[in-house]
């Protein structure tokens, strides 16, 4: 029970997190019960059609493919995996670039089956892309790359980095028989690019999600080096600074290296960021 307390707990603080778990819920009861219930068949409208050049009449599936899915095993597993990835973002970057980044993910992994679609048409012919894997897989691939060390608990069991949970993650869903559900993994492949590309960018001080909506150049997330383990460089004062001064000692050893003190200041941080 407590387990599901959490959930409950962690849904009513971040309403990003819920909105966007709500949408996918919306959009699977629509297509079973509303579509059962006229007995229309209404995945057309929502899913991505990547054989050939379909899509371009049914451009909107390009947004709505990815809160899609059919069966409800499908929606509990990637709404599951995107709960759990979504509370080590929060911690770290807060919740306000989670949208930028479920669906600049989600775009990038359409476009890569799309564009595999176009030089293969009969290998897709026929065939609808729809989920949330390549949203959620870029989510996931920010922190694997932004905070790598941050521990987590696999089943609630075993410790270990988050960048190896994502590691794990990714080949269980993605690398194991490319030969079923093709399409589906190479989304996942785009998914992820842009997820490490985004994380990249913001250890270099660059905020993609701020170029992209406000043409801004620098988002100031940039980690300060140590001399050395206990001495930053930069001396804490502005936020900026203390921000820095927290992601650095974390990429150095780990989310649980922070004092409860610290973990706090953190949490506030990351509110405040855009």
């Amino acid at each position: 029970m407590a387990f599901f307390e959490n959930i409950k707990n962690t849904l009513s603080r971040h309403g990003i997190l819920t909105k966007i778990i709500a949408i996918n819920a919306a959009v699977f009861l629509t297509i079973n019960l509303v579509g059962n219930l006229s007995h229309l068949n209404l995945l057309p409208l929502f899913g991505l059609p990547i054989g050939g050049s379909a899509f371009v009449t049914k451009f909107w599936t390009f947004f709505t493919y990815m809160f899609t899915h059919m069966n409800l095993g499908h929606l509990f597993w990637n709404m599951l995996l995107f709960y759990f990835m979504a509370q080590v973002f929060f911690t770290i970057l807060g919740e306000k670039k989670l949208v930028y980044l479920y669906v600049m993910s989600g775009l990038c992994g359409g476009a890569l089956v799309l564009m595999m679609g176009l030089l293969l048409p009969a290998s897709f012919a026929d065939s609808i892309l729809i989920g949330a894997s390549a949203a959620v897989l870029g989510v996931g691939a920010v922190m694997a790359v932004y905070s790598p060390n941050y521990r987590v608990y696999l089943f609630g069991l075993l410790e270990m980095p988050y960048k190896y949970f994502y590691l794990l993650t990714f080949v269980l869903s993605t690398i194991i028989d490319l030969s079923v559900n093709t399409g589906g993994k190479i989304s996942h492949i785009g998914g992820a690019a842009f997820g490490i590309i985004y994380g990249l960018s913001l250890k270099k001080g660059t905020d993609l999600s701020r170029f992209s909506f406000g043409f801004k150049k620098k988002s100031h997330l940039r980690v300060v080096s140590y001399k050395n383990d206990d001495e930053p460089v930069v001396a804490s004062g502005t936020e900026e600074q203390r921000m820095n001064r927290l992601l650095d000692k974390i990429s150095k050893g780990g989310y649980d290296s922070l004092t409860k003190k610290e973990k706090d200041e953190l949490y506030k941080l990351s509110q405040k960021k855009n």
